[in-house]
């Protein structure tokens, strides 16, 4: 299993704060905590550490842990406690990460991308921060929108700190992505030049998987996580990275830019359907297609007869140059929230009192979701749970379930067998 020891450091890197436009309020550096410890996560991304108010509260609530590893003032995380089952408790730390969102031409095109950037302290942070703020508003959003390319933000990074360093984001969403359909490039090194040797780790996104990422010889250099790009607690370690190795900014870094790749032991994913941009489609018109129907249809809906939004799936499928199941690197496992696997079970919404209440009735039992998700057997599962949740697990885990993608801005549904 991809989680086989206690040793594992569960890590997502992608994470929103209040201050980014539809992000819950209630993402704050205090609730990110008790939520990643009812996940089971350690290490958490700040996000939005350019937005300046955030960078102050980053400042007031969190002091130096490991090196490069920051973690909620002690006298603030004693008053945690009693939200946390004692199952659950354990240390949270954050690393320094942050996205930005470039838009410029390049190629006599318009160029839309995301970037996550990973500072290894404060100072270098806040010197980054500084220097942005040349280009545009740091405190419109906490995902801030600048007219710089991505060659540039790289330039400005590596400015800053030797250890700093540039992931791309969601690679495959059709806006605001390095491949992206509607706005992106054909390779990294197109985007980014004389400098693409800078950039050793690519973020895949919700709604693709390794398997489909290996189909491309060009991207075999590059070492592939996975973050869950939160807007709410709830929805943290939807996708995460495992880890082994040192504790440190460094040793995430080594583990990422081919230093120590056994460091690095894959990825926890969603089923790449589930992801709101899986398929080709059109969502007024309630159609979604697979990218052979699409071809079919010249990529425009039968109804409207307007463009559809060209999908993850075809855009990897175009840019691949071998077959895409024997490819992948790493392990990785596939995930559904225990939430929605509660949910099915139920019939009841993930937000009912029903729902809530079996779940944390559950991490009472059998600690953190990712573990029971992930860790126990099924056979402990069915000791302290209801056996039916116990075999959807495990046909989560086989991979027996029945699923309707996602397209064009809709989530798909992955559904248990049960």
């Amino acid at each position: 299993m991809l989680m086989n020891t206690e040793n594992a450091v569960i890590a997502d890197f992608h994470v929103h704060s209040r201050f980014s436009m539809a992000t819950s309020r209630k993402m704050d550096l205090e609730n990110m905590v008790v939520a990643a410890q009812h996940k089971g996560i350690d290490l958490l991304a700040t996000g939005d550490f350019t937005h300046p108010e955030w960078m102050n509260e980053i400042q007031q609530k969190l002091v130096p842990a490991e090196s490069g590893w920051y973690r909620l003032k002690p006298e603030i995380e004693s008053r945690l406690v009693e939200r946390i089952p004692e199952t659950c408790r354990s240390p949270v730390r954050f690393m320094l990460v942050g996205e930005i969102s470039c838009i410029y031409r390049q190629g006599g095109k318009v160029r839309k991308g995301h970037y996550l950037i990973f500072m290894p302290h404060i100072e270098a942070a806040k010197r980054f921060c500084a220097r942005l703020s040349q280009y545009g508003n740091l405190c419109s959003d906490g995902r801030p929108i600048l007219g710089i390319s991505a060659v540039q933000l790289l330039e400005m990074v590596l400015e800053q700190a030797t250890e700093a360093f540039v992931v791309p984001a969601h690679i495959w969403t059709p806006w605001f992505s390095l491949f992206g359909s509607k706005s992106g490039f054909d390779s990294v090194e197109e985007c980014f030049g004389d400098l693409s040797d800078q950039i050793f780790a690519l973020e895949t996104g919700l709604s693709s998987d390794p398997p489909m990422n290996r189909a491309i010889s060009g991207l075999d250099r590059f070492t592939l996580i996975s973050n869950s790009d939160a807007h709410s607690p709830a929805h943290l370690g939807r996708e995460a990275n495992v880890f082994y190795g040192e504790r440190s900014f460094s040793g995430i870094r080594k583990a990422l830019d081919g230093t120590r790749p056994d460091d690095f032991a894959g990825t926890i994913e969603f089923f790449p359907e589930e992801g709101k941009y899986h398929h080709d489609g059109n969502q007024a018109c309630h159609i979604r297609s697979h990218p052979n129907q699409s071809l079919q249809w010249e990529n425009r809906c039968p109804v409207c007869g307007k463009p559809l939004t060209i999908g993850v799936l075809n855009r990897c499928l175009s840019l691949s140059d071998r077959e895409a199941n024997d490819c992948s690197k790493l392990p990785f496992t596939y995930s559904i929230p225990l939430l929605e696997i509660i949910s099915q079970l139920t019939g009841r919404g993930v937000h009912t009192k029903t729902v809530q209440n079996a779940y944390f009735s559950l991490l009472s039992k059998l600690g953190p979701e990712l573990d029971i998700l992930h860790r126990k057997t099924v056979s402990e599962i069915e000791e302290k749970a209801d056996p039916s949740l116990a075999h959807a697990i495990a046909n989560m885990r086989n991979r027996n379930v029945h699923i309707e993608p996602g397209y064009d801005g809709v989530y798909g549904q992955i559904i248990v067998k049960i």
